[in-house]
C-alpha cells in the first residue's frame, strides 16, 4: 500500500491586498510503497486564500497551505505517483521487433 506525503516547497506572495499575501504555492507529492518511491511536483495559484479569513504569513502552517490545494489536483497528483510506483513494481512489457517468419 502506498503512503503519500505532501510538502510545500515554496510560496510566492504579493504585498496586496495584505502583507505577504500568498498567490502561488509549489508542492511535491511523494509516494512510498515498500522499497519503491516516486514523486511529482505541482503548483497551485490562488486568487484568494480559498475564501477564508486572511491568515498572516507568519501564522501559516504547511498543513494550512496544503489544505488550500484543490482536492482534484491532489487526487490527480497521487494517481500519477501511484502509476509511477506501479510501473516500478511491475515494469511495462514492451513489444519486440521480431523478424518476419518468411524472411528467414
Amino acid at each position: 500500500m502506498t503512503t503519500f506525503i505532501t510538502t510545500i516547497t515554496a510560496m510566492y506572495t504579493l504585498q496586496q491586498p495584505d502583507p505577504n499575501y500568498v498567490v502561488n504555492a509549489l508542492w511535491k507529492v511523494t509516494g512510498v510503497d515498500g522499497e519503491y518511491t516516486a514523486n511529482i511536483d505541482g503548483s497551485t495559484q490562488f486568487t484568494s486564500q480559498q475564501g477564508l479569513d486572511f491568515i498572516p504569513y507568519d501564522q501559516l502552517t504547511e498543513a494550512i497551505v496544503i489544505g488550500w490545494i484543490p482536492a482534484e489536483a491532489m487526487a490527480s497528483a497521487q494517481a500519477c505517483v501511484q502509476g509511477q510506483i506501479d510501473s516500478l513494481i511491475t515494469p511495462p512489457v514492451s513489444p519486440q521487433n521480431t523478424p518476419l517468419p518468411w524472411s528467414a
